[in-house]
Order: structure tokens, then C-alpha cells, then sequence
């Protein structure tokens, strides 16, 4: 572990990490600011007042990558101001494009793998000491990193990471490229860092991992997805549990009994399907099938009633037809998912689909979004209608960010509900809300009588 930096020696330096792409990017960024600290950095949202920036990149989709690609452009000028200040980029795009980086933009200092989190430390320290550019992007963890220290983003919920990588390789995917095969933390580490939070405040943790079912699958412990959701169902501490994110193939029966023996476990499964007819599916290398699908969805919301499902959906495909996208479309009616997730196909260079011939034309996968959506909001607001006049436990998240005098927070089932304070509840509470209407993405409601009489 680095040593604290000497604030007198140094002065006060600042530094800002701006985040692109998924929850593990989030995490991520979360143990860059922790190791900077460490070092007696100070946070600040102002670039201007930065003088070390870290750039944490996405490239799973086209329209990310190019929006990332500009902002670095645009920190340049920051090192013609500041000659001094260190800009660092890491995350995905850093592992995939490795030297590339250093080689198209000169302002940079640090281009860090997925691989390498937790040397930015030492990378910083090197270049302030000898003024020189750094690459350090491994091709493979030969084994996990160790744990760094951490800056959460919040105060009520955390991530918790508990696995890196994926064997999936679907077609369209870079992942298993930029994170490498999969890893499973130990479970006693996650049963700690678990206990550690629920100390520190937090109510609500969210298992992290490409593929959270695939937990323990390369370990010797024995321990699966299951036994670890069961373990931290048992803390104390902890208010509610989330995950994230499912493969359909390997959810399994185990892990959906201790859902349904839980208490703490929330009701909310994601599940992406990311598309609606057989063929594609194939073609996506996903490894199953739309009924396969269906009778999962079923044994879900037998086992557990009132469960909210929902997903990805991935339109405009290569090869996918006007009649394969309407079995889409009547998939997504039949399931009734309570979201979806939709995204234009994108090409990610170095993925099998990206050299399949048959690409579907820009105009093609724009109208055929339209569609998904308006067919997708329809249906999310049938299912929150019938929400009205029902009483839902909401976790309070903290105040609504278009008005002050209202509260928000989200359901077990991971849906938004706002609501005028009451006056007795706090951040971090566990609140019944009547719901009084309902919106797409959001319900509205009232705190409940019982909650006031409780404070009272």
C-alpha cells in the first residue's frame, strides 16, 4: 500500500475522474479515486482546477468510443495551460487500444489496462518523478489484483465487485477482449467487504460481474452464485441486496430458491435477452432459446410473484430481417417486460459480427428502435398502472433533482417513485409509499400513515 503523500511538500493538488460505460466502470473509477487520495489528492468536478485527470473509457459501443475520442482531443488544451498535469486514461478503451493512444494523442501521460487498476499509484508517482509517459496494459491478470482503496460515489448504495472478466464471447460483444477471462474473488473477501459497508452506513449493496451466475465457477472454494447471495443475505447490517448482470443460460434453480427464501435479496431480476427470434439469438452466440427464455421467465414469477424482469435488446442485428425483428417485437409483448434496455447494433472491431457482410443500413436500425420503444413504454406503463393504490417499501435515495421539496428512492423491484416529504424520513430509510400514479420510468405516491404514526 502507497504511502500518504506529503500535503506540505506537495500542496494541494486536485484531480477528477470522469466515468464512460458500465456499473464496473463505475467501481472502477470508484478505487482510481481511492488510490489518488491515498496520494493526498483532492476531488474537484472542475477541470480547470485539476491537475491530474483520469479519462475511464468505454468501447462497447461506436457512439461511446467516438464521444470519448473527443473529450480526450479536448484536453489538450488543459496541458497547454498546465504542463504539469497528468492525464491518464484507462478502462477498455485504454486495453484495446493500448500504444495506439499514446501515439494519436501526445497530452497523455498514462494509458492503463483493465488489467492494471490498481498501479495508478505507483504509474502517478513515476511520472511525476521522471516526467515520462507510461503503458502499462497486461494482456491477462495471471491472478486477482489486490484490493486498493476505495472512494465511494454514494453514501447509501455500493458496488461490490465480485468477479472480472467473461468466457461468454458472444459475437457482438469486445468484452471478454478488454476484460479478460473470468476471475471470482474469494468469498470470504466479498463477505467482508460486505460487512465493512454495512459499518460504514450503507443499506444497499450490488453484486457486480459481467456474468454474476458464472461466480465460483473457476475457483476451488465450491462456493457459487447462490451460496454468496445466501451469505450476504445473513448481514445483518444490510438492508437490500442487487445484482448485476444475469446471463439467462446459467440462471439456475439454486440461485431463484434463495431469491425466494430471502429477505434482503430484492425482487428485481435483469435479464438480457437481446433479441427475440431464435436465429439471431443463435447467431449472437448467446446459448439458448427464446422458449428456453419463456420458461425461465415463468419459474421466476411462479416462485416469486410481483418479481420485475427486465432486459437488453439489441436491434438491427447483422442479418436480421423485417420479420426476425418482428418476432422481437411480439417477444417483448409476450414476456411484459417491466424495462428494456434498447441499443443499436454497433460494430466493435475485433468481434466476429463486426466482419459478418449482411449489416443492416443506419436508417433500418433507427426505425426499427423507434418501434421497440413505443411498443417497450407501453408496455412499462401498463405494468406501473397497476402499481396504483398499492403500498411499496422504497429505500429513500435522497432528494428528487428537478424539485427539493419532493424525496425519491427506488422499490425492491428497482422502479423510482418520488414523493412530497413527509417531514420524519431520512435518507437511507426504508419507506411504505402509496402509490397514487404512475409514469413509464417512475411512480408517484404519498408516505403512508403508518410511517408517520412509526416516527411519531
Amino acid at each position: 500500500m502507497e504511502p500518504d503523500r506529503d500535503s506540505n511538500k506537495f500542496g494541494d493538488q486536485y484531480y477528477i475522474v470522469l466515468t464512460y460505460g458500465c456499473q464496473m466502470n463505475e467501481n472502477d473509477s470508484e478505487r482510481f479515486a481511492g488510490q489518488l487520495k491515498r496520494l493526498g489528492y483532492h476531488s474537484t468536478t472542475e477541470l480547470e482546477k485539476a491537475d491530474l485527470i483520469v479519462i475511464n473509457t468505454c468501447c462497447v459501443r461506436e457512439s461511446a468510443e467516438k464521444k470519448i475520442h473527443g473529450k480526450i482531443g479536448e484536453l489538450k488544451r488543459y496541458k497547454a495551460l498546465n504542463p504539469n498535469i497528468i492525464i491518464v486514461i484507462a478502462g477498455c478503451m485504454a486495453q484495446k487500444e493500448r500504444e495506439k493512444l499514446l501515439k494519436k494523442f501526445s497530452h497523455l501521460d498514462i494509458v492503463i489496462g483493465t488489467h492494471n487498476i490498481h498501479q495508478l499509484a505507483e504509474l502517478v508517482q513515476t511520472v511525476e518523478a521522471k516526467r515520462e509517459k507510461v503503458l502499462a496494459v497486461w494482456d491477462q491478470a495471471e491472478r486477482l489484483a489486490p484490493d486498493v482503496p476505495t472512494v465511494r460515489k454514494g453514501q447509501i448504495s455500493a458496488w461490490v465487485p465480485i468477479m472480472y472478466g467473461c468466457n461468454n464471447f458472444c459475437t457482438y460483444c469486445i468484452v471478454p477482449y478488454v476484460r479478460g477471462r473470468e476471475r471470482s474473488r474469494p468469498l470470504a473477501d466479498i463477505i467482508s467487504e460486505i460487512e465493512q459497508l454495512g459499518k460504514e452506513g450503507f443499506k444497499e449493496i450490488t453484486l457486480l460481474g459481467q456474468n454474476v451466475n458464472s461466480y465460483g465457477k473457476d475457483s476451488e472454494e465450491g462456493a457459487d452464485f447462490a451460496d454468496l447471495l445466501k451469505e450476504s443475505d445473513s448481514i445483518q447490517s444490510i438492508a437490500r441486496i442487487r445484482y448485476m448482470t444475469s446471463h439467462p443460460r446459467d440462471m439456475n434453480d439454486k440461485v431463484i430458491k434463495v431469491i425466494q427464501d430471502s429477505r434482503k435479496i430484492c425482487e428485481h431480476f435483469h435479464l438480457p435477452i437481446q433479441a427475440g427470434s431464435d436465429k439471431i439469438l443463435d447467431r449472437m452466440n448467446r446459448g439458448y432459446t427464446t422458449e428456453y427464455y419463456c420458461q425461465l421467465v415463468k419459474k421466476i414469477r411462479d416462485l416469486i410473484p410481483g418479481s420485475s424482469i427486465t432486459t437488453d435488446i439489441i436491434v438491427g442485428f447483422p442479418g436480421e430481417t423485417d420479420e426476425m425483428f418482428q418476432e422481437t417485437l411480439e417477444f417483448v409483448k409476450l414476456i411484459g417486460f417491466d424495462a428494456a434496455y434498447t441499443f443499436l447494433y454497433s460494430q466493435r472491431s475485433g468481434t466476429p459480427a463486426a466482419q459478418y457482410e449482411d449489416q443492416i443500413p443506419l436508417a433500418v436500425k433507427k426505425a426499427r428502435l423507434k418501434q421497440l420503444m413505443d411498443m417497450q413504454n407501453q408496455v412499462s406503463l401498463t405494468i406501473n398502472k397497476q402499481l396504483i393504490h398499492r403500498t411499496v417499501e422504497v429505500l429513500v435515495e435522497g432528494f428528487s433533482k428537478t424539485d427539493e421539496s419532493k424525496l425519491m428512492g427506488r422499490t425492491r423491484t428497482n422502479k423510482i417513485v418520488i414523493w412530497e416529504k413527509g417531514g420524519p424520513e431520512k435518507i437511507g430509510q426504508l419507506v411504505n409509499i402509496n402509490v397514487t400514479s404512475a409514469q413509464t420510468w417512475l411512480l408517484k405516491g404519498r408516505l403512508t400513515f403508518n410511517d408517520r404514526e412509526e416516527e411519531n
